[in-house]
């Protein structure tokens, strides 16, 4: 899947971007800089949803969770197996997001497909597409264009660049874009790790004042409770 999916994405942004350099204007900048600030909500957005989504129960998911063995034994990964096959795809992210806080370092060791496949196959490659279209008979205007990209490349490789988050060993280019903060610092990110209840957005980290607001009202009135935080058993 991925040897399809990934060039036609690639291909597809590639001509949104190239019709956008066709037709440059004084908006194009400010909006490649609202379209990235966009992607960097939407993390957050579904970052704070999927950590207090509540898992099923009746699923055998707090074994998984809690298990204190390693979890490279035959044991967890048969244990494993036969947990997830009973779970919807949409269930799994969820638990994959609680999963990832007792052990952050782990999203950082998984492949780059495993990071962004299923968005690229729900979300990122569909817009990329209707963007296209747009661009070659609609006749988009540059920033439009420039808007729309960013916020698909954003939105396409969010999962990556939160698992840069916990690794070490990271391309060049990452910590480039770090430098221009245009991608946040594992020190930023360490504030969410903390208490699990500000700074979701994993992109750049632009819009967490705005995320932490909507955290905070969304509390007040008794919606995310902790008990969202950790599968039951």
């Amino acid at each position: 899947m991925k040897r399809i999916v990934m060039p036609i994405f690639l291909a597809s942004l590639a001509v949104n971007l190239g019709a956008m350099i066709m037709r440059l204007d004084w908006l194009t900048v400010p909006a490649l800089l609202g379209g990235w600030y966009l992607a960097d909500f939407a993390s957050g957005l579904v970052h704070m949803l999927m950590d207090y989504h509540p898992c099923p129960t009746g699923r055998g998911l707090a074994d998984m969770f809690f298990y204190e063995g390693s979890r490279e034994s035959e044991e967890y990964l048969a244990m494993a197996r036969a947990r997830m096959s009973r779970l919807n795809a949409f269930e799994r992210i969820a638990y994959d997001f609680k999963n990832h806080h007792p052990r952050p370092d782990a999203l950082g060791r998984r492949s780059l497909w495993r990071q962004i496949g299923s968005t690229l196959i729900v979300g990122a490659l569909p817009c990329s597409l209707a963007l296209n279209a747009v661009a070659l008979w609609g006749h988009a205007p540059g920033w439009l264009l420039g808007l729309g990209s960013t916020f698909i490349l954003g939105g396409a490789f969010a999962q990556y660049f939160h698992g840069t988050l916990h690794r070490r060993d990271n391309p060049a280019f990452i910590g480039m874009l770090r430098r221009a903060h245009l991608l946040m610092t594992p020190e930023a990110h360490e504030l969410h790790h903390i208490s699990l209840q500000r700074d979701f957005a994993t992109n750049c980290g632009w819009s967490n004042p705005v995320i932490n607001a909507l955290f905070r009202t969304l509390r007040h009135h008794g919606h995310l409770p902790d008990a969202g935080l950790i599968p039951p058993p």
